[in-house]
């Protein structure tokens, strides 16, 4: 395994995270999957690719959890020695307007959105850094930089997400290590699926392009900032979202 880049991606069960990982996966590449609840949907995606000849193996961790995420990547390394790259893509909303948001539902999405990635990304920069190689790509969204109503603790995470790419990228530049970061807008996953005509319209009409994303939109531009073509791209943040962040 040793002579392959090893790969993990958060969230990776479903919607943006699985589609991530089809993009990534490749004979040179051992992907790790992890998932916190969507354990068919992670291991049917690990199935999928061993049928296509390519390796991975799913990952489980609360990243609710300080001590879970820190150790996720202890356990990556013990087994395989290495971590090439690392994709923040898991997520948690918990929307409501700000006059009636509980300190709890702050706190939890601001654990898993920010604190998480920030454990993640330490632990992962450690094995980078020696290696004088790696790249670390962080799922932000249009929140994190437009704002959302009823998202005040969703939009402070990924907005911190952005700020947190930019000043890890000036700490790794000088090891060839790249941090960047992806704005993804409204795509179609199966929070978008459950919306209704109305909400769906009222979307619509925030998009220059008036369409949804899909998830594999997200992945290339994952895909691009994990390859050698994007060697001299760092603390960027790329929006995927149709126009919206013009």
């Amino acid at each position: 395994m040793s002579k392959k880049q090893v790969v993990l991606v958060t969230g990776a069960g479903r919607g943006i995270g699985k589609a991530i990982v089809r993009a990534l996966a490749s004979p040179t590449r051992f992907v790790y999957i992890h998932y916190s609840t969507s354990a068919d949907g992670a291991s049917a995606l690990a199935e999928e690719l061993a049928r296509e000849g390519k390796e991975a193996r799913t990952v489980q961790a609360d990243l609710s959890d300080p001590a879970a995420a820190k150790n996720m990547i202890a356990e990556i390394v013990d087994e395989s020695g290495q971590l090439d790259i690392l994709v923040n893509n898991a997520g948690l909303t918990r929307d409501q307007l700000t006059v009636r948001m509980t300190d709890e539902d702050y706190d939890a999405v601001i654990q898993v959105n920010q604190t998480a990635p920030f454990i993640l990304m330490r632990e992962a920069a450690k094995i980078m850094m020696r290696k004088r190689w790696g790249r670390i790509i962080n799922i932000s969204s249009v929140v994190g930089l437009k704002g959302n109503a009823g998202q005040i603790n969703y939009a402070a995470s990924k907005a911190a997400v952005i700020a947190m790419t930019k000043s890890l990228a000036r700490e790794l530049a000088g090891r060839s290590v790249t941090v960047n970061s992806v704005a993804p807008g409204f795509i179609e996953t199966d929070m978008t699926a459950v919306l209704s005509e109305k909400v769906r319209t009222q979307y619509l009409d925030t998009i220059p392009m008036h369409r949804l994303g899909k998830p594999e939109d997200v992945a290339a531009i994952v895909d691009f900032l994990a390859s050698e073509k994007a060697n001299y791209i760092t603390g960027q943040t790329i929006s995927v979202d149709g126009g919206m962040n013009l």
